[in-house]
């Protein structure tokens, strides 16, 4: 796989893992809290949440429940499992190792 690939899916994991670190959500939850959450910038598109979310939940790192609300339609909620939790923290400490890489050695500094 091409590493800006890897790259994307690395990302697009962070985000969501992210989006339920505090609560269960459903899928346009997730998509809506990763755009709200980033002013618009980053938009998460719903057709390609849904394999991801079922290739998480396969490998152990989230889990999901179907559930049945009076007058809504069912929807499939997902929380994170210890072991997302511990993926979760992996990929914010190489996200934040790259960070600091990146702005030492372009200059670009995010908040001025």
């Amino acid at each position: 796989m091409a590493p800006q690939t890897d790259l994307k899916r690395g990302t697009a994991e962070l985000m969501v893992l992210s989006a339920i670190e505090t609560r269960a959500r459903h899928g346009y939850e997730i998509a809506r809290s990763i755009d709200d959450g980033s002013g618009g910038v980053l938009r998460f598109h719903v057709a390609s949440l849904y394999p991801m979310l079922y290739r998480m939940e396969r490998r152990g790192w989230i889990n999901g429940t179907w559930v049945e609300k009076a007058g809504q339609r069912r929807r499939r909620y997902y929380k994170l499992t210890p072991a997302g939790r511990k993926v979760l923290g992996q990929q914010r400490e190489n996200w934040r190792e790259l960070l600091v890489a990146l702005q030492s050695v372009t200059g670009i500094n995010p908040t001025g």
